[in-house]
């Protein structure tokens, strides 16, 4: 005789009092696919002033928020600006790392002469500028005070400021290699007064990111922001992404950084990092920092839930419009698409568009050119396949018992999941690949069951190409 086919889980077999007896099965509620919100993470450098303790995570909702809660002007307010900018309804935590013992960057502007007509002098201080009236008359010595006393209105710039003699020094407000990404950038309409900025160097000794990483190991961020652009943070953060994203942790997230450098540098730095969880966005010639424009890069790349639909002409709102000589030709954008680097461009109405954003996995651990993981999209789609398949089974299985009538039903589910998964275009070809669907139990473990799960994702529609014949 067949053994029964329901099962309780609160009510026992071995009852006798009479009675009519009920319990809820919630197993087979859930029949759709799991929800996709895309919560970021940024990690960045506090100042004193900031009120939120340094390794301990915060969600942030605003601008002023983030003012409060790092210090005006530290690293991670402008980049919570620069992420809420970019997508105003974003799920956004930061955690912060205090500064270490290294050295501050500094850069001077220099005024010399005196000015013998009226004019404006003009300072960006990175995107943010500052203007100071000049009439005739005035001595540089005196400007330089006057842009100094505008720049201490300005708290929210990454600097801060001194004159002495015509020269106004500029020294970052964090120690480290940050500051040494700050351009500055001068002008004078004045006659006979000059003026000559020199971006801030020097900057040494970037802090320690690994506690801020594993502090928020287990969080399940699915979007983090590397604070800075080197091989060694961004080293880090692959360690930390293959770690949470592996096949024991099952928390997929991949890694993003800004680089508004050299294609040359860009895509060596890419070609060092070498990961499929992790892309950088390419703005050559942007004044903002590198970690600003990351944060505005994994803004959008958070707006779009569909982890199957390409980014392709998606605005980043907030960065620069970089001059027409720093604008990438589309032959130094193929070699970026090439080599493991988003490019950015100016697009209609002057906004900055994502070209097409790739990862930095470019070769296998051979060395041999490898395109599994090129659209960042791939990595997200699996992901995602992942988290359905896996909630579907945690759902319906709960407390089940290892037969022979188990893999089937098993494979029933995962199957339904790829077929909805179809029905919205993250998989394809569901059937024609359904035969090397397979649940079997495994061969050394009689409480373990395992499977093998085809997944034919979609690509994007990234090139069209068509033939005009004339016709005469």
């Amino acid at each position: 005789m067949a053994s029964p086919n329901i099962s309780f889980d609160s009510i026992p077999a071995s009852i006798r009092k009479p009675g009519k007896y009920f319990e809820f099965n919630t197993r087979f509620a859930v029949r759709t696919l799991p929800g996709n919100l895309q919560r970021v993470l940024i990690l960045g450098q506090k100042l004193a002033s900031g009120s939120q303790p340094a390794l301990a995570p915060v969600d942030v909702f605003s601008d002023e928020q983030a003012a409060q809660l790092f210090g005006r002007g530290s690293q991670l307010h402008l980049m919570a600006r620069a992420a809420i900018t970019a997508y105003s309804y974003l799920q956004l935590t930061a955690i912060a790392v205090a500064d270490g013992a290294g050295n501050a960057a500094s850069g001077t502007t220099t005024l010399t002469g005196t000015a013998t007509g009226s004019g404006v002098l003009g300072l960006w201080v990175g995107a943010s500028r500052v203007d100071v009236a000049i009439n005739s008359g005035d001595t540089a010595a005196a400007v330089a005070t006057r842009l100094t006393d505008a720049l201490a209105t300005r708290p929210d710039l990454p600097v801060t400021s001194t004159a002495a003699a015509g020269v106004v020094t500029h020294t970052c407000v964090h120690k480290g290699t940050l500051g040494n990404d700050i351009k500055l950038v001068a002008s004078s309409t004045a006659p006979g007064l000059n003026v000559a900025a020199v971006s801030l160097t020097g900057g040494s000794i970037d802090p320690d990111y690994a506690p801020a990483l594993a502090a928020v190991a287990s969080a399940g961020h699915q979007i983090l922001v590397a604070p800075l652009s080197s091989q060694s943070v961004l080293t880090a953060l692959r360690s930390h992404l293959d770690f949470v994203s592996g096949p024991m942790e099952q928390r997929g997230a991949i890694g993003v950084f800004g680089w508004p450098g050299t294609l040359a540098s860009g895509t060596t730095l890419a070609g060092q990092i070498n990961s499929g969880r992790i892309t950088g966005a390419w703005h050559r010639g942007s004044l903002r920092l590198p970690c600003e424009v990351a944060a505005g890069f994994a803004a959008v790349l958070a707006s779009e839930e569909d982890p199957a639909r390409p980014l392709n002409t998606l605005a980043i709102n907030g960065l620069d419009v970089t001059g027409i000589d720093q604008r990438p030709t589309r032959t130094e954008q193929e070699n970026a698409l090439y080599n493991g680097l988003t490019p950015l461009e100016i697009g209609p109405g002057d906004k900055v568009q994502i070209v097409r954003a790739i990862s930095t996995y470019t070769k296998d651990p051979q060395g041999v050119d490898d395109v599994s993981l090129l659209d960042i999209t791939t990595i997200r789609t699996l992901d995602y396949v992942r988290k359905a398949c896996r909630e579907r089974i945690a759902l319906r299985f709960p407390r089940e018992k290892l037969s022979e009538r188990t893999p089937p039903k098993v494979r029933s589910e995962l199957l339904d999941v790829l077929l909805k998964l179809e029905e919205l275009e993250i998989v394809e070809a569901v059937e024609a690949n359904q035969a090397g669907l397979i649940v079997e139990r495994d061969s050394q473990d009689v409480n373990r069951l395992d499977a093998k799960i085809p997944v034919d994702v979609v690509n994007g529609l990234h090139v069209f190409a068509g033939r005009i014949d004339l016709l005469l």
